[in-house]
């Protein structure tokens, strides 16, 4: 077997690993642009609108800030009619389906926007879902994008 076929087969498997869920336990989750230059203000305009969209249906959206080539979300999975939580696949598989199709319509082209994978981790507990929520509070300030959270346009914070 060469090398690129074993580093294939150990990507296929990665990709393919169960998602783990525990009901009631926050997400901290970041997914990628498929090329990594910057989206246009409107499109980040777009995509923020979409990771919002089913806050209060199948997710509790704590935190949003879609950067310009990023986003990282901190959501908890709501119950579906049968008490089983919305599975985060299924979850992500929306955003990011829903927000291509809108963003290649908005910049006229076709084809995939995101990477296929995403990055999830799961909160344990409230100082780490503190953490993380000022985590996704302060990407901006650290890209240098503002000088302050509440400056960035495309950062959205659950009120409480």
């Amino acid at each position: 077997m060469t090398d690129s076929s074993v580093l294939a087969r150990k990507y296929e498997y990665h990709r393919r690993m169960p998602h783990y869920q525990k009901p009631g336990r926050a997400i901290f989750v970041t997914f990628c642009k498929n090329i990594r230059d910057s989206f246009p203000e409107a499109a980040r305009d777009q995509i923020l609108v979409h990771c919002r969209h089913d806050h209060g249906k199948r997710i509790d959206l704590h935190a949003a800030v879609v950067m310009p080539d990023h986003v990282h979300l901190l959501l908890t999975p709501l119950r579906d009619d049968q008490g089983w939580p919305y599975p985060l696949p299924a979850i992500l598989k929306l955003i990011k389906g829903v927000s291509a199709r809108s963003v290649n319509k908005l910049l006229g082209v076709s084809g995939p926007v995101w990477q296929e994978e995403s990055f999830e981790h799961t909160v344990r507990n409230n100082g780490s879902f503190q953490e993380k929520l000022e985590y996704i509070r302060q990407n901006p300030v650290r890209r240098g994008l503002v000088a302050k959270p509440e400056d960035y346009p495309w950062l959205w914070i659950a009120p409480k």
